[in-house]
């Protein structure tokens, strides 16, 4: 019987290590960012455009669905600014150790959620 054939990986009952999830996560929140950076960037130019241009952007992010994609885009910066200074950090060899890596990816995901909730206490 041949014994190098190639092994069969379910990806849905594969086992992904906490710090692959973080990784993961850190690139789709940039490319969640791309998109949310134009939204913000219409936001601001309708604001700046005129005094009624500023009433119609505060009216807008008035309701609770701007203000949830406006919470969604500062979750999504978050996440981004923490695992890129954890990458920052592991890039110097520190953290460099497995059990490392996963407790700084669980401090990112902390952190994260702390800021959040903030975020949203401040938007609401």
């Amino acid at each position: 019987m041949k014994t190098d054939r190639p092994v069969y990986l379910s990806l849905s009952q594969f086992r992904w290590p906490f710090a692959a999830i973080a990784s993961i996560t850190h690139r789709i929140t940039g490319v969640l960012l791309f998109v949310g950076i134009g939204y913000l960037l219409w936001c601001l130019g309708l604001a700046l455009e005129s005094p009624a241009g500023f009433a119609q952007a505060s009216a807008a992010l008035a309701e609770p669905l701007p203000k949830l994609l406006l919470l969604a885009v500062l979750a999504a910066l978050a996440y981004h600014v923490f695992a890129g200074l954890k990458h920052l950090v592991m890039d110097f060899h520190f953290w460099d150790t497995l059990e490392a890596g996963r407790r700084a990816s669980v401090a990112v995901f902390v952190l994260t959620g702390i800021t959040v909730v903030l975020a949203g206490a401040w938007i609401w």
